[in-house]
């Protein structure tokens, strides 16, 4: 054959497949560029991280040994004639806290795309593990027996050095990434399939916040209607049987399906051609996405299942934890509640003579019921017809008790709960047992909220759930924190407690 006719034979597909390779290229092609200006940037944090850590404990080395504010003979860790006298004698320390910084952020996720755009998430990563760093790092340098040895009032300071530190740097790094330009390059776009109140809320959350690292490209409705009500922010791009084009045009980073009601068939379908076009596809759950961090796969006679097998507190050692963590807590907080609950007793019966402490029966954990004490913020007989929900500015409160509910005074009898085991100081909060009846029928998952015990605050009450709010709301906050249980949440949780008082009272 000769070159004139393989030309002509070879040309057609040749040119598709060129056609092809074009196209496919300026699909992707954004994408590498994308994920490359996100590994730059992750490694310029990184560097700065580095320098943050370093900078911190170069700081606390200086105000302990060299700025003269602290005598040597006061930590009874270093003596004086061991005693570092410049920076290049605790090297060796420096380096161990850099690599254990790293290492425990690292498995935190303090380098993921959320954290790296917005300030909060990353703050409240490093609250939670900037403890656990510097006790690893004083228990390795320990060990490693390093000469000079570590000071721990060095390590002391230092804690509070790094903290500052790397605080100050990720505000600045959230600061310049505001810039449009910069954020452009680091948004992941999606696409929502189908529409739930979960996508709304979704969808609410990107459109509201300027700092957030997705930006909604429209909804692809499906079924072949596009009336849905849904936010008017939100295009209609097409139809279902559009979506090849739709990527082609649109170049989405992820599609999200919202429908979980779509026929198995088009599901995958659509998920294989999300994989074909080098597109994350991922699912909205229809309500709640009950319990997902304990699914586990086991295998039962040679057949794989998938279920819910162990949520964090279902580990003895994690219950322990929690449970010592109550009982110092619930000490402590007597001691220091004794005379605010004296004084609010006495205010409550000059206005309303009559018991000061209200007990009320209410459901615990597994559905056992006890008494939940409180500081009576109600007239005497405020339920003579029967239980009721309390609405803001309920007319039953007293004039004191508006106040008690508002700063969250109400409730510090409950470490006597916390004490005897029928609370913890952290959980989803308790409710009567006549109200339980009602909302398990009209609230979905609304006892899974009792697998652990219930709190005196809570992760819906701090999100500002409490009161006369959303049933619905509170359950997808009580069940996250079920979810996601570990004891720096618990801290977190009970520090910003005294800061948000929203739909108090």
């Amino acid at each position: 054959m000769d070159s004139t006719t393989q030309n002509q034979e070879k040309s057609p597909t040749d040119a598709g497949l060129k056609l092809d390779t074009q196209v496919t290229a300026g699909r992707t092609g954004h994408r590498h560029a994308k994920r490359n200006w996100l590994d730059l940037l992750t490694v310029l944090i990184f560097l700065g991280d580095t320098l943050g850590v370093l900078g911190g404990l170069m700081i606390g080395f200086w105000v302990r040994f060299q700025s003269g504010w602290i005598p040597l003979q006061v930590d009874p860790t270093v003596i004086i004639s061991s005693a570092p006298s410049n920076f290049t004698d605790y090297l060796q320390i420096f380096v161990v806290g850099i690599f254990f910084f790293h290492a425990t952020f690292i498995y935190l996720g303090f380098y993921s795309l959320r954290t790296l755009c917005r300030f909060r998430p990353a703050a409240e990563i490093l609250f939670r593990g900037i403890m656990f760093w510097v006790i690893a790092y004083v228990g390795v340098s320990l060990c490693l027996k390093f000469d000079p040895p570590i000071s721990r009032l060095y390590a002391f300071l230092s804690f509070f050095c790094v903290l500052g530190m790397v605080l100050v740097w990720r505000w600045v790094v959230v600061r310049v990434l505001q810039v449009e330009y910069l954020m452009r390059n680091l948004r992941e776009r999606f696409i929502i399939v189908g529409w739930t109140p979960e996508a709304e809320r979704l969808v609410n959350s990107v459109l509201t916040e300027n700092r957030h690292h997705y930006e909604v490209v429209g909804y692809v409705p499906s079924s072949g209607a596009s009336t849905v009500q849904r936010h008017p922010g939100v295009p209609v791009l097409g139809a279902l049987g559009e979506m090849e084009r739709l990527l082609i045009d649109y170049r989405p980073d992820i599609v999200l399906l919202a429908d979980v009601d779509l026929n198995a068939e088009t599901t995958v379908g659509l998920a294989n051609l999300c994989e074909k076009e080098y597109v994350q596809f991922k699912q909205i759950p229809s309500y709640f996405q009950i319990l997902i961090s304990g699914l586990q796969l086991e295998i039962m006679n040679g057949v794989p299942l998938l279920g819910v097998s162990e949520l964090p507190l279902d580990k003895l050692e994690n219950r322990l934890l929690k449970r010592f963590v109550d009982v110092v807590g619930a000490i402590v907080g007597l001691i220091i509640s004794a005379p605010f609950i004296i004084i609010c007793g006495i205010l409550i019966y000059l206005e309303s003579p009559g018991p000061i402490f209200y007990r009320q029966t209410r459901c615990g954990y597994k559905g056992k019921l006890f008494k939940i004490i409180k500081l009576r913020s109600m007239k005497l007989n405020a339920e003579t017809k029967g239980a009721q929900w309390a609405v803001k500015d309920d007319p039953r409160r007293l004039r004191i008790g508006a106040f008690l509910r508002k700063w969250n005074l109400d409730e510090l009898p409950q470490f006597w709960n916390v004490l005897n085991g029928e609370m913890s100081l952290v959980g989803p909060r308790p409710e009567r047992p006549e109200l339980i009846v009602k909302f398990k029928e009209e609230v979905p998952h609304y006892n899974a909220r009792h697998v652990s015990k219930p709190g005196i605050t809570g992760w819906a009450q701090v999100n500002g759930y409490r009161g006369d709010t959303s049933l619905v709301e509170r359950v997808r906050f009580d069940l996250f924190y079920l979810e996601n249980w570990n004891v720096w949440l618990d801290f977190q949780i009970m520090f910003q407690t005294f800061l948000r008082y929203d739909n108090a009272g």
